[in-house]
């Protein structure tokens, strides 16, 4: 219980892990390094509470628990790279620590779009500063806002800039329904409605090809060449994994960091992955890698990795959870619970009725792998009663599997 684990990432997974490794018994040193100067904070808001100015940014700090008060904290300090053959990684003011143990919970980050035309006026929503910034844009009287990316985080910016009273919020997306993809289409055309009636409006089947102005964005020019007026626009089109610092160790980062049943990467048992960056087998479902970007995954990731760093995986199962996700937006949530995306070619309604609170149940092989309530208090507290059913599910079989 001596030496050196490394956390890489302070973030929410970060936080998480350094406490479970010492709820798990580690003694030793743990170090903690993020590249924001911001200690771990909670990300979600960010998008609706903290952008509409209903909470404040000093609000969202996490508190560590008590067990890992001593734990070194290295932030506004980045990894450059990590040589795992020789148990070390070298930070960005040319240090080099060594280490007896690595996890690795450096996150994602917002992909931007590789088009022509002025920066200023775009942003992206992940981090303090960005919605710091995003907010000055939304506050300026008559803005006009346009949302490239019409998933969560684009539709939930969109409600935040119409409740901030701006002059127009037009959301453009490549794809036919909003938030089609992880909600399959009977709920994506509600979500449309809902939008559409509090002021949203939807360019969808369209791409972005530039972006008019000078120094400051004007415009948004679309695939077949119409152009959006716009003084904001919000870049939400998906993430990127921060991985280019395990660049050259034998290790499949071409989604996250590809992990074992246990969170291990690459075949080595000092290194373990959490958070969304990890690309894992769930046997809940059908054992296919694949990362999970909900809230819930940093904190049950980090129990299970540092119990796999501290005292190795015999005789644990594998990392199963039960993925959680919910999304305010205008009036109404989205609550989930299981894997929907795993069930869109069975979607039924549950309860409820579309024009109203909805629960929907996703069914694949002739089991529900999950439900999404959409509406209030009620709709979501109907979601949450089946959580046990779907803990209680048998797993999906391998050959029924997504590729």
């Amino acid at each position: 219980m001596s030496g050196r684990i490394v956390v890489a990432g302070a973030s929410l997974g970060g936080l998480r892990a350094a406490e479970q490794l010492r709820a798990a018994g580690w003694s030793g040193s743990v170090t903690v390094i993020g590249d924001e100067p911001h200690p771990p904070y909670n990300r979600p808001p960010l998008s609706k509470e903290v952008l509409a100015g209903k909470a404040a940014f000093a609000s969202l700090a996490f508190t560590p628990k008590a067990s890992a008060t001593d734990v070194e904290w290295r932030l506004g300090t980045r990894i450059v790279s990590g040589r795992l053959a020789d148990r070390t990684v070298e930070l960005d003011d040319g240090s080099v620590l060594p280490y007896d143990g690595l996890v690795v919970a450096t996150g994602m980050r917002p992909r931007r779009l590789d088009c022509p035309g002025p920066v200023a006026g775009r942003h992206t929503v992940r981090t303090i500063d960005d919605a710091r910034a995003l907010r000055g844009g939304l506050t300026r009287p008559g803005a006009r806002v346009v949302v490239v990316g019409a998933g969560f985080i684009g539709c939930e910016v969109a409600a935040t800039a119409v409740g901030l009273g701006a002059a127009e919020v037009t959301v453009v997306d490549p794809l036919p329904l909003p938030m089609a993809g992880p909600l399959g289409e009977l709920l994506a055309r509600e979500l449309r409605a809902r939008h559409e009636k509090r002021g949203v409006r939807f360019v969808l089947g369209a791409g972005v090809a530039g972006f008019e102005g000078g120094e400051h964005v004007t415009g948004v020019v679309l695939s077949d060449g119409s152009v959006l007026p716009a003084d904001v626009v919000v870049e939400s089109v998906g993430s990127v994994a921060n991985t280019e610092w395990l660049d050259g160790n034998g290790l499949d980062l071409s989604d996250g960091v590809l992990t074992d049943g246990h969170l291990r990467a690459g075949g080595r048992p000092e290194v373990v992955a959490v958070g969304d960056v990890a690309r894992f087998p769930n046997t809940r479902y059908d054992g296919v890698p694949r990362r999970v970007e909900h809230w819930s995954v940093p904190t049950d990731s980090a129990k299970h990795a540092a119990k796999v760093l501290v005292g190795g995986a015999t005789g644990l199962p594998s990392f199963a959870p039960l993925p959680t996700f919910w999304s305010d937006q205008h009036d109404f949530r989205l609550q989930a619970f299981g894997a929907p995306g795993l069930g869109l070619g069975d979607v039924r309604v549950l309860d409820g009725d579309l024009a109203g609170d909805v629960l929907v149940g996703y069914h694949r092989d002739g089991l529900l792998v999950g439900v999404v309530a959409l509406g209030g208090p009620a709709a979501a507290r109907a979601a949450a009663r089946y959580r046990g059913e779907l803990l209680k599910q048998p797993a999906l079989t391998v050959q029924g599997a997504l590729s």
